[in-house]
């Protein structure tokens, strides 16, 4: 069975998602036993970032930054759709808390919309979200 990091790297919808997994060097984090939730954000979420060069300038230069966004995007343990209720709040591998409300019959995480779910692999499951969800400490004041 693939990995969380396999089925990310095979769906065509993440494909900015692995290139900054890769910038920041969780890779091998995510070849782990785990289990983890990825919340994955699809490409188009990376273009809604409110500067239009921001995913490009971390790529680059920013490392700890994009570390520090992307954990907040890991849950720690395997999640499944199911598993989500609305007022619950999600531990992330970053040390955050992202906080679960459904409605009219979608799951959001923090203000982020679980698009495909229930992806499992050998070490977790991953879910694709609609946008990217800011850690408080690098949101813009």
């Amino acid at each position: 069975m693939a990995t969380v990091l396999e089925l990310s790297q095979a769906d065509k919808n993440l494909v900015s998602f692995m290139k900054a997994i890769r910038a920041s060097g969780l890779e091998d984090e995510l070849r782990a036993i785990g289990p983890f939730t990825l919340l994955a954000p699809v490409n188009l979420a990376f273009g809604k970032l409110s500067q239009a060069d921001l995913f490009e300038t971390l790529l680059k230069q920013d490392g700890s930054r994009l570390r520090a966004i992307l954990s907040y995007h890991i849950i720690k343990g395997k999640k499944m759709q199911r598993d989500f209720r609305t007022g619950q709040k999600v531990q992330t591998l970053g040390g955050h808390e992202l906080q679960v409300t459904t409605r009219d019959g979608d799951i959001y995480i923090n203000n982020a919309r679980i698009l495909a779910k229930d992806r499992q692999g050998s070490n977790g499951v991953v879910h694709s979200i609609d946008c990217i969800n800011l850690p408080p400490e690098l949101k813009p004041a």
